[in-house]
């Protein structure tokens, strides 16, 4: 029986090469992984400019302003926001200024209008502002070159922002991998459809189909296909839109009609695996067609298949995406224990909240009613038995809980 990491070692095995990465606009960037660091054009600040609406001054002309005894200036003109002009201030005097609006040459503080009468061509300031006093410089924020964002960042509203901000209209992201995703098994209905008895829904290719584009992905095509060897071979060896992953879900046990085992024994590309792993053991991984596409065979049961998508799948597409196929568990404790099987790795769904990691409801691989309120995987080592309140528990971070905005 192969280990956990054993068999994700081969699974990512099976990608020869990353896919190059894409260059998108800003617009069409958010949810996008960066594949290069992105450096700044600009200073941020571009130049000295006012933090507040009010008077730009030379603080040497204010120092004894204070509200019982004012300062009068002449006001020389305003500066607005966008001002291009380069404005000089003369000693003696004040220009009004707006918020964001370039300082004059000379001025060296600002006093906010709310310190003054509000004059326009004479004013009364009561503020001894000091040097640098509501005043943004130039480059405070960001230098030119600087690096504002690092590769493998996921792409959000607030990177979006800072890109532009910092003059850079494009960006260096991975690329999205095409996956194909074909269920199997003649028990299989569309969700909507009248069941018939002995009959059940499909929700493992709608299933792995939202994981996948969760996860980055551009599925090229999702569906049922019966337990026919003849056509399974024909789709599986010429896959339309020549995807860069084929997932195929059930059909990889020990039945009698276990037809994607069937179909690809005999290629000799494909291996079928026991993982020592619950729940997930049955697996399958190798290549398929001309084009030597990379193929993972997950089970059937729906809730093996999503714990199989997050430990061999999401790895898969990351490497082909040019990132770290590592995924990093974070840490938790558990909020009351539960038992584990030893001498196989455990995916415990599990609900995490302020007291800690709780499973979700029954654990068993067909129970969807608590895969549907997990928020992570309890990732349990195969030595150990039993997990207590207050151990410590290593989680992996469901795919999807953050989306749309990864």
């Amino acid at each position: 029986m192969r280990s956990v990491d054993e068999h994700r070692a081969a699974v990512v095995a099976l990608i020869s090469a990353a896919l190059p990465p894409v260059t998108v606009s800003l617009s069409d960037a958010l949810g996008r992984v960066l594949a290069a660091d992105v450096v700044a054009a600009v200073d941020l600040p571009g130049f000295d400019n006012s933090a507040m609406d009010g008077y730009a001054v030379r603080s040497a002309d204010v120092v004894d302003a204070s509200a019982a005894s004012p300062v009068v200036l002449e006001v020389d003109g305003d500066i607005a926001a966008g001002d291009t002009r380069r404005h000089v201030l003369r000693p003696g005097a004040t220009m009004r200024i707006m918020t964001g609006a370039p300082l004059p040459e000379g001025a060296d503080a600002i006093v906010p209008v709310e310190a003054s009468d509000g004059g326009v061509s004479r004013v009364a300031l009561n503020l001894a502002a000091e040097t640098g006093r509501h005043l943004r410089r130039q480059g405070e924020d960001v230098r030119t070159g600087d690096v504002v964002l690092r590769a493998g960042t996921h792409v959000g509203p607030g990177q979006v922002a800072l890109a532009a901000a910092s003059n850079v209209a494009e960006l260096s992201v991975a690329a999205k991998p095409r996956v194909s995703i074909m269920s199997t098994g003649d028990e299989l209905m569309l969700p909507g459809q009248s069941l018939q008895y002995g009959q059940i829904v499909d929700s493992n290719s709608v299933m792995l189909a939202a994981l996948a584009t969760a996860s980055g992905a551009d599925v090229m095509g999702s569906g049922h296909l019966n337990d026919d060897a003849e056509a399974m071979a024909a789709l599986l060896g010429d896959m339309p839109g020549q995807p860069d992953l084929i997932l195929t879900t059930g059909g990889v046990s020990m039945g009698a009609y276990d037809t994607v085992k069937e179909v690809l024994s005999g290629t000799g590309t494909v291996e079928f695996v026991k993982v020592a792993m619950r729940p997930g053991m049955p697996q399958g991984a190798g290549v398929v067609g001309e084009r030597r596409t990379p193929i993972i065979t997950l089970p059937g049961n729906p809730v093996s298949s999503f714990v199989s998508f997050h430990v061999f799948v999401l790895p898969a597409l990351r490497a082909l995406a040019g990132l770290d196929p590592e995924i990093a568990t974070i840490e938790s404790v558990a909020a009351q224990g539960w038992s584990s099987i030893e001498g196989k790795a455990e995916f415990t769904r599990v609900v995490v909240d302020a007291d800690g990691a709780r499973p979700s409801g029954g654990q068993g691989s067909h129970m969807l009613g608590a895969l549907a309120d997990a928020t992570h995987l309890a990732v349990v080592d195969a030595e150990t038995t039993q997990i207590r309140p207050g151990d410590t528990v290593h989680l992996l971070p469901l795919v999807g809980q953050d989306w749309p905005c990864p």
